[in-house]
C-alpha cells in the first residue's frame, strides 16, 4: 500500500487532499443531515406538545416570569371554555381578573409565594367565570426554564373541582342538618349548643333548651299519609324558625319532637310570652288537603346552668319535662326540677319491676260490681288489675298503667286481664252462679292491634266462654282519636257478639254524628260529673241527665260509675239511669269476696229513701 505520508509525488499529493476535502464533506453533511433530523423532531414534539396542551381538559395558562404582573401569554381551549374568556381577552393580563375581588383567599397566598420562589405550588381557590357564576379549581404552577437555567415562564394547569365541592358541600349539609324540615340535626344541635353554652359561661349568661313534642301527628299520618304528615313537620318547622331570634337554635330532633335553644333574654328570665308565642304558632291551622289542621304541643324547658353545664344533661332534662307536660293533658309547658328527675328514675325502676312481674305473674283481678237500678241485682262486674308487689304490697293501676302503655307492656298485661276474666267468669258459671257480664278494658296499644278481634276470640274459645257474657270497655278519648279505624274495629269485635261500652264518657270530643256511626251498646258516664250530683252549681247534674236522654235516643245503655252516696242513686234512679257501679254498693274486691257477694245475693234497696 502507497505511505501517502512518505510520498512527496504531487499527484498522490492531490490525491490525498481530494480525499481528505471528500471525508470533511461527508461528515460535515452528515451532521447537517443529524441537525435536521433533530430540528425535524423538535418542531414535531412542538407541535405535539402544543396539540396536546389544546387538546387538554384541563385549563393551561402559559405566563411570563420576567415581569412583575406575570402576564399571561397564552391560554388553551379548555381555559376558554371553563372561564368563557377568549383567549384575546385574557392574554397580556395578570390572571388576578379571576378571583372576582377575593384576593385574600388561603390558596393564593401559596400561589404568590411559589411565584415568587420561582417554585412548584397547588391550591384549591374559588375563581368566577366571564358570566360571573363562581368555579373551584385546584391550581398547579410550575416554573419553566431556558437552555441557561433561568425561569422565563410559568406553566399553569386548572382541574375544575366545581362539582366535587358542590357534593362536598351537599355531604356535609346531609351530615348536619334534616334534609326534610331543612333544620338542624341531632348531632349539629349538639355542636351548637356547646357552642352556645361556652359562649354563656364566658359572658355570664344564661340559655334555655326546649323541648318540643308535636300531638296529633298520628291522626295525621292515618288520614293523609306520610305526604301530609312532611308537610306538617315542613310548615311547622318554618314557623318555629320564625318565631324565635336569629341567634336562637331550631332543630329537628326526630319524628314529631323538635329542640330548642334560646339565648339570652333582655331580663335574664325566659319569658312567659316567649313560651306562649311558640305554642300559638304551633296551635295554628295548617291547611292541607282542603283542610284545615290544628295540632297540640308538650314542652319541656331546662335551663343552663341551674339544671346542668353540659349539652347531654340540659338536653336529657328537657326531655323529661317534656314528658312530664305529656301526662298532665296538651298544650302544657313544665320546667325540670330534681323532683322530675327522682320521678323519671322510679319510672324506670318500675319499667324493669313490671317487666319482672309479667314473667313472675305477679297481678291479680278486684271485680267490681255493675247493678241494675231498676231489680236492684248484680248483672255485672268490671275486672281491675292490681299489681301485687313483693316488697310495696298491693300497687294500685294509677301507678304502674301509665307506664305500661308507654312502654308497650300494657299489650302482654292487657292480654293476662282478659285471659284471665274470662276464666274466673266462666269458673263462676261452673260453680252454679247465674251467668253475668265481665268488664275488661281495652288500652290504646291493644284496639292498635291489627288481630285483636282475633285474639278475643281464641281467648273465649279457650276458656268456653259465650261472647255476651264479655264486655270491652274503651275510653271515649281512644274512639274518637280515629273515628273511621275506630269504626272498623269496634265492628270487627261486635261481630263477635261482645258488648261494647264507652268509658269516661263527657270526658272527651264526641260529635252526636260519630256517636250514631260507633257499633256499641253502652255509655259510662265519668265519675267526675256524678261526683258533683248534688253539690255545686247543678251543672254536672244537667250533664248526667243529658247523657242519660242521648244515650236512650240513640238506644244505647248507661252506667254511671263512682256512685257513693244515696243522693246520687236517688237522683239515677229519677232519671232513668240503666246501671251503677261505685263504693255506695261496693268497692273493687278480690275473686273470693265478690263469690261472698254472689252467694249472698246482695242487692241494691228496692225503692229510694
Amino acid at each position: 500500500m502507497l505511505n501517502v505520508a512518505q510520498s512527496d509525488s504531487p499527484l498522490v499529493l492531490a490525491l490525498a487532499a481530494r480525499l481528505h476535502a471528500e471525508t470533511q464533506v461527508q461528515e460535515m453533511t452528515q451532521e447537517l443531515v443529524y441537525k435536521a433530523r433533530a430540528l425535524s423532531f423538535a418542531t414535531h414534539a412542538f407541535e405535539l406538545y402544543k396539540r396536546a396542551i389544546e387538546a387538554s381538559a384541563n385549563a393551561m395558562i402559559i405566563t411570563s416570569a420576567g415581569t412583575p404582573d406575570y402576564i399571561i401569554e397564552y391560554v388553551n381551549p379548555a381555559f376558554e371554555r371553563t372561564t368563557g374568556y377568549a383567549s384575546a381577552e385574557v392574554v397580556g393580563r395578570n390572571c388576578k381578573f379571576l378571583q372576582g375581588g377575593e384576593s385574600d383567599q388561603a390558596g393564593i397566598h401559596e400561589i404568590r409565594a411559589a411565584l415568587r420562589e420561582q417554585r412548584a405550588g397547588n391550591a384549591v381557590l374559588r375563581n368566577y367565570r366571564k358570566d360571573k357564576s363562581l368555579f373551584w379549581n385546584h391550581l398547579h404552577v410550575a416554573p419553566v426554564r431556558n437552555a441557561d437555567g433561568i425561569v422565563s415562564h410559568f406553566v399553569a394547569s386548572q382541574y375544575d373541582i366545581t362539582e366535587a365541592k358542590k357534593n362536598e358541600a351537599n355531604l356535609l349539609y346531609m351530615a348536619h342538618y334534616d334534609t326534610l324540615t331543612g333544620l338542624p340535626n341531632r348531632a349539629f344541635l349538639r355542636d351548637c349548643l356547646q357552642r352556645a353554652i361556652a359562649s354563656a359561661h364566658i359572658n355570664g349568661q344564661q340559655l334555655w333548651v326546649l323541648f318540643l313534642s308535636l300531638e296529633g301527628l298520628n291522626v295525621i299520618n292515618d288520614n293523609f299519609g306520610h305526604s301530609g304528615t312532611d308537610s306538617i313537620l315542613k310548615v311547622t318547622a318554618q314557623r318555629l324558625q320564625e318565631t324565635v331570634c336569629a341567634s336562637d337554635i331550631v332543630a329537628h330532633w326526630c319524628g314529631s319532637d323538635f329542640a330548642i335553644v334560646l339565648t339570652e333574654q333582655p331580663d335574664a328570665v325566659l319569658a312567659n310570652a316567649t313560651l306562649q308565642a311558640i305554642m300559638a304558632v304551633v296551635n295554628g291551622a295548617i291547611s292541607f288537603g282542603g283542610q284545615d289542621i290544628f295540632l297540640t304541643c308538650s314542652m319541656g324547658v331546662s335551663a343552663y346552668s341551674r339544671n346542668g353545664a353540659d349539652c347531654d344533661t340540659l338536653l336529657d332534662q328537657a326531655d323529661i319535662a317534656a314528658s312530664h307536660a305529656k301526662r298532665h293533658g296538651r298544650n302544657n309547658v313544665r320546667f325540670h326540677s330534681a323532683a322530675m328527675n327522682d320521678l323519671a328514675a322510679l319510672r324506670l325502676r318500675t319499667e324493669s319491676e313490671l317487666r319482672q312481674a309479667i314473667e313472675r305473674e305477679e297481678f291479680v283481678l278486684h271485680y267490681q260490681p255493675q247493678v241494675e237500678l231498676k231489680s236492684g241485682r248484680i248483672i255485672g262486674m268490671e275486672a281491675l288489675i292490681r299489681w301485687q308487689h313483693p316488697l310495696r304490697g298491693l300497687v294500685s293501676p294509677s301507678d304502674f298503667i301509665a307506664i305500661a302503655e308507654e312502654t308497650g307492656l300494657i299489650v302482654p298485661i292487657g292480654a293476662w286481664v282478659l285471659r284471665r276474666a274470662c276464666l274466673q267468669n266462666r269458673q263462676w258459671q261452673r260453680d252454679g252462679f247465674a251467668p253475668i257480664r265481665i268488664a275488661v278494658n281495652v288500652s290504646a296499644r291493644q284496639f292498635a292491634q291489627a288481630d285483636l278481634a282475633q285474639t278475643i276470640a281464641a281467648v273465649l274459645v279457650e276458656v268456653d266462654l259465650s261472647p255476651q257474657h264479655l264486655e270491652l270497655e274503651l275510653t271515649e278519648s281512644l274512639i274518637m282519636g280515629d273515628v273511621a279505624q275506630a269504626i272498623g274495629a269496634l265492628r270487627e269485635l261486635k261481630a263477635l257478639g261482645v258488648r261494647i261500652a264507652v268509658d269516661d264518657f263527657g270526658t272527651g270530643y264526641s260529635s252526636l254524628a260519630y256517636l250514631k256511626r260507633l257499633p256499641i251498646d253502652v255509655l259510662k258516664i265519668d265519675r267526675a260529673f256524678v261526683a258533683d250530683i248534688g253539690a255545686g252549681d247543678g251543672d254536672d247534674a244537667a250533664i248526667v241527665t243529658t247523657i242519660i236522654t242521648l244515650a236512650h235516643a240513640l238506644k244505647l245503655k248507661v252506667i254511671a260509675e263512682g256512685v257513693e252516696t244515696i243522693e246520687q242513686l236517688d237522683f239515677l234512679r229519677r232519671n232513668d239511669c240503666d246501671e251503677l257501679q261505685g263504693y255506695y254498693f261496693s268497692q273493687p274486691v278480690d275473686a273470693d269476696a265478690f263469690t261472698a257477694l254472689l252467694r249472698a245475693e246482695k242487692q241494691l234497696p228496692a225503692t229510694p229513701r
